[in-house]
């Protein structure tokens, strides 16, 4: 996978659970959203209905993939729990969504491949990415890697490189592999990196992986912020973390702004010295 012109940037994916995060990632650069309920519990799980409509009115031209998950917890799913999953996705793609996310494990930890059609074929037409389910099963990653691009319609997949966060020392080989594989396969689903990524991490990640064919990095530019609430009975919370309880999860669109502006720097520089490397050879 090889820069084509100029004008091309990496994309960046902002994982958001609310209107105001999806503006503040908007206005800091995001390319394209993650749509999901409760992303401070769990890692997010299907957000409403009512949520992806005031999204999309909010930001009309931004793509958003919205997150199918209809529980936190495993990814070993009842075959009720994957009607919903089908019903939901039914429900997206009626209201315009651009695509969801998705994944599915057996009980061994390996890719349930049936039930992963299954819902792929109900997403048909739209975009599916398998999210970080794909970290966390038994297989190693190139196996999981193939037996999830061999599903059609898979367009990308979330990953790690199956380590705790993508700039890990120990997740750098993997990601460079995976990347430089899904590049020669004609029907690979690509390589979304994700988690951990910030405006810290981003430029040795970058630097690393960028001439592999790195072309989309995801992250939440996320944090707890203090409830607003000027009462609040002792002893009781809201359960979900943060501010003593009282914390909403909120995108810091300077945390994406600073990303935003790291990557582009980066990928200009490649793309400059990719020409030049050409340049050089042609001149031989």
């Amino acid at each position: 996978m090889t820069a084509t012109a100029p004008t091309e940037r990496v994309i960046i994916e902002v994982c958001i659970d609310s209107v105001e995060s999806a503006i503040a990632a908007h206005r800091g650069g995001a390319d394209r959203l993650e749509l999901c309920g409760n992303l401070g519990l769990g890692g997010g799980t299907t957000p409403s209905l009512g949520l992806f409509q005031e999204v999309r009115a909010a930001i009309p031209r931004t793509p958003i993939m919205v997150m199918v998950r209809p529980r936190a917890g495993d990814f070993l799913y009842t075959d009720a729990e994957l009607r919903v999953m089908r019903a939901d996705i039914r429900a997206f793609k009626d209201a315009g969504a651009d695509g969801v996310v998705l994944g599915v494990l057996q009980k061994d930890g390996k890719v349930d491949v049936e039930g992963t059609k299954l819902l792929v074929a109900e997403a048909a037409p739209m975009q599916v990415c398998f999210h970080r389910a794909f970290d966390m099963c038994s297989q190693d990653v190139l196996t999981a890697h193939l037996e999830i691009s061999g599903i059609p319609q898979i367009s990308r997949i979330l990953t790690s490189g199956q380590a705790p966060t993508a700039p890990s020392p120990a997740a750098l080989p993997m990601l460079r592999t995976l990347i430089r594989t899904a590049s020669r396969m004609r029907s690979s689903a690509n390589i979304l990196v994700g988690s951990g990524v910030n405006a810290r991490t981003i430029g040795p990640l970058l630097s690393e992986l960028l001439p592999c064919g790195l072309r989309e990095v995801h992250l939440s530019g996320g944090g707890w912020m203090p409830s607003e609430m000027e009462f609040r009975r002792e002893g009781f919370g809201m359960g979900v973390g943060g501010d003593g309880e009282w914390g909403i999860w909120r995108t810091d669109e300077e945390k994406i702004r600073q990303v935003r502006g790291l990557v582009d720097g980066a990928w200009t520089k490649f793309v400059e010295g990719d020409q030049h490397d050409k340049e050089v050879r042609q001149s031989k």
